[in-house]
């Protein structure tokens, strides 16, 4: 059992310095969001059963991004000092160390190294070329 006491967001942010709270809360708000992607049964799951890993999580709080703040979600995560899916790990574990979240003995903040390219991620998917517009000359002679 964790004998961690527990810390406020605010007081890890404090101590930490790396990451505002609002990317702390983005973090355990994507986490409900990864766990109900990758059980969607979550809610008659036991916390055990309600597990993800580092990866699972990772590429749920990229899809979390995304849906939350669209086209800006890069932009977004960068202003929090969220670069690559280690600044995922480390947000996770310190919220593990002060008591906010919980790990099994398998886990561990390398679970969260290079799960997927920032550059690549958050790139719109790639659109066909849009058709030509018909271009109407709206000057007209009044006579």
């Amino acid at each position: 059992m964790n004998k961690t006491k527990k810390k406020s967001v605010e007081q890890i942010v404090q101590s930490d310095g790396r990451y505002p709270p609002e990317a702390f809360e983005f973090v355990r708000d994507g986490l409900a969001y990864a766990v109900c992607r990758v059980h969607p049964d979550a809610d008659r799951c036991t916390l055990e059963q309600r597990h993800i890993t580092g990866r699972e999580l990772s590429l749920g709080l990229r899809d979390f991004a995304i849906k939350r703040y669209g086209v800006l979600a890069r932009a977004v995560l960068n202003h929090w000092n969220i670069h690559q899916t280690c600044d995922f790990g480390r947000i996770v574990f310190a919220m593990v160390d002060n008591g906010l979240m919980r790990k099994t003995p398998r886990d561990s903040v390398r679970d969260f190294d290079n799960v997927f390219e920032f550059d690549q991620a958050f790139e719109p998917p790639a659109r066909p070329p849009a058709a030509p517009r018909a271009v109407f000359d709206l000057r007209r002679e009044c006579g």
